[in-house]
């Protein structure tokens, strides 16, 4: 059947410190710190008693603000007003721990189906 992803890619136009080049590593970077969660959910094993909804990501680990501050859209704010951006990278670090949270209820909830 039909599949819908949804996936991060730093853009060219925002950039990371990085390069370019190394959008892959970026991508690896973002899920390992919980900046993006990888996960699956496929109604049809619901239909055959599995469990429907799997979680790929680990719990976040890195630093998160390190993180941040490598995307270059991100790291314009720091060099603009670096008190705001602290308190914004704490609160979006903050927002990224609760989704993981509530990616893992929903782990239990979709296994306990099972």
């Amino acid at each position: 059947g039909p599949s819908l992803i949804i996936a991060y890619a730093p853009c060219i136009n925002h950039g990371i410190k990085i390069g370019m080049s190394k959008a892959q590593t970026e991508e690896k970077n973002a899920v390992a710190v919980g900046y993006w969660n990888n996960f699956r959910y496929n109604p049809a094993l619901a239909a055959e008693g599995k469990n429907a909804f799997t979680l790929d990501s680990k719990a976040p680990s890195g630093d998160y603000k390190a993180f941040l501050n490598g995307e270059v859209r991100y790291n314009a704010l720091v060099r603009q007003d670096p008190e705001k951006a602290d308190r914004l990278f704490e609160k979006s670090e903050e927002n990224a721990k609760a989704r993981y949270a509530y990616l893992n209820k929903l782990v239990k909830l979709y296994g306990a189906e099972e």
